[in-house]
């Protein structure tokens, strides 16, 4: 019998000073089997920091030819393909093909600066790519927080970000790779 996903309930409040939303959101997320608590946490971050309506969770791992999250817009068009981790070039090319933007929340301990450097030269050719490198400490202590139900404030201003529980605050600095 196949593991069933997890599911998560996530009480956001976000103020992303730096693009002027606002918003408060009840989500639902499923946390595959082979999902870690990090990448959890990491989904909802990306949530946070592209927030905007109709922005949604896909099947993500279970699913090779979706990203982590997307906006699809009322012609069936992807404005917006999120997708995390480090994933090879082609996915990423194919990403840029069908999105008409496309971000990448690299994350892992001791492994981004080795992709980074094998795959910055041709990543170059996407013009709709953007790349932020996530801190493993950070994401780390993100983890830290899951919980089946989880109340989070986010915090956004200047590029930083600030996840906040009733007793636990943890700043994240995303770097832009480019």
């Amino acid at each position: 019998m196949a593991l069933k996903s997890t599911i998560m309930k996530a009480q956001l409040s976000l103020s992303d000073m730096d693009r002027h939303v606002y918003q408060d959101t009840n989500l639902t997320l499923a946390q595959h089997p082979s999902e870690t608590d990090q990448r959890l946490m990491i989904r909802l971050l990306a949530f946070a920091l592209n927030y905007c309506d109709g922005l949604e969770f896909t099947k993500g791992l279970s699913a090779d030819d979706e990203p982590e999250l997307w906006h699809v817009n009322y012609s069936e068009e992807v404005d917006l393909w999120i997708e995390l981790g480090l994933p090879d070039e082609k996915r990423l090319k194919k990403a840029c093909n069908k999105s008409k933007k496309v971000v990448l929340y690299t994350y892992g301990e001791n492994n981004q600066a080795i992709w980074w450097q094998k795959h910055q030269p041709k990543l170059y050719e996407f013009k709709n790519l953007s790349i932020f490198s996530l801190d493993y400490a950070a994401t780390q202590a993100l983890a830290d927080l899951v919980d089946r139900n989880i109340q989070l404030t986010v915090t956004i201003q200047d590029g930083e970000v600030w996840v906040n529980t009733d007793n636990t605050n943890i700043e994240i600095k995303p770097q832009q790779l480019m």
